[in-house]
């Protein structure tokens, strides 16, 4: 892990390697997704239902992608699960990952309602970079992430109430 500039409080600017990791493992089902042949893909095929929100949702999770890589504490190591808050936030992003994949097996098998898009394909990924952010005292990804969450809801659950 690097640190470089110093930013604000505990947070630097830096490179944590491993969360171009953390966000390669979320990403996985996406690059297993053409393995399945899924005669029905709701997620990949759905309308936009504002351009806007669409923008704003993206901008929002590739902030979170580039807080988690590039914004360091100044008292985290490259790989520690930490104590109090800081395990917590470690141990809940690994659940969330979890039942995300859970989720994604229920898609990949078909079921592709509503309620399963939206609470396993939707609600969890911000959750994983807001607890993330928890896990290693970065501030700015969980409040981003935060933001990124109810974008990311509210932009897809207009989508997917144009089908």
């Amino acid at each position: 892990m690097f640190r470089w500039v110093k930013l604000f409080g505990n947070q630097y600017l830096g490179f944590w390697i491993l969360g171009l990791v953390f966000f390669a493992l979320q990403e996985i089902p996406y690059m297993v997704m053409p393995l399945f042949q899924l005669k029905n893909n709701p997620i990949m095929t759905m309308e936009e239902s504002l351009f806007a929100l669409d923008i704003l949702e993206k901008v929002l999770g590739s902030l979170c992608i580039a807080v988690m890589v590039f914004i360091v504490n100044k008292n985290s190591v490259l790989f520690s699960t930490g104590t109090g808050l800081s395990r917590l936030g470690f141990v809940m992003a690994m659940i969330v990952l979890l039942f995300n994949f859970v989720g994604w097996g229920i898609y990949f098998s078909g079921n592709q309602s509503v309620m399963i898009i939206m609470l396993f394909l939707v609600v969890l990924p911000p959750m994983y970079y807001i607890f993330i952010g928890l896990w290693r005292e970065n501030w700015t990804l969980l409040v981003i992430g935060l933001l990124f969450e109810i974008m990311h809801v509210v932009h897809i659950y207009g989508n997917l109430r144009l089908d």
